[in-house]
């Protein structure tokens, strides 16, 4: 008798290892950001010049804030359809943030070899 073949509209539960990962690891990066936007006001107040790129990392940082505690959330909840939303939500907003934080790496290393 042949396996029954996998549901692809099933609505088990994502992996819980990913949303562990995305809580930690935004956690991280939002001390990442913090440290950033010290180490640039410390260099924004030698140069005498201001940069836009503290003001970046601190979206930036806000962004991974709310990344981190919709996975928390996640992790947290009973409910399997507002686990599914909620992870969707953390992984989309990981991603954004992810990417915003090369943007802002770029943004930096341009500002700072120009002045």
């Amino acid at each position: 008798m042949a396996a029954p073949m996998p549901d692809t509209n099933d609505k088990s539960p994502l992996d819980h290892d990913i949303s562990t990962h995305i809580f930690t690891t935004s956690a991280a990066m939002v001390g990442v950001c913090i440290t950033v936007i010290g180490i640039l006001r410390v260099i924004i107040a030698i140069r005498q010049a201001d940069l836009i790129e503290d003001d970046m990392f601190a979206v930036n940082a806000m962004l991974y804030l709310v990344t981190c505690l919709m996975s928390y959330w996640s992790l947290r909840t009973r409910s399997v359809r507002r686990l599914h939303r909620l992870e969707r939500i953390s992984d989309t907003l990981f991603l954004v943030s992810l990417a915003m934080t090369t943007v802002n790496a770029g943004f930096l290393t341009w500002a700072l070899s120009a002045h």
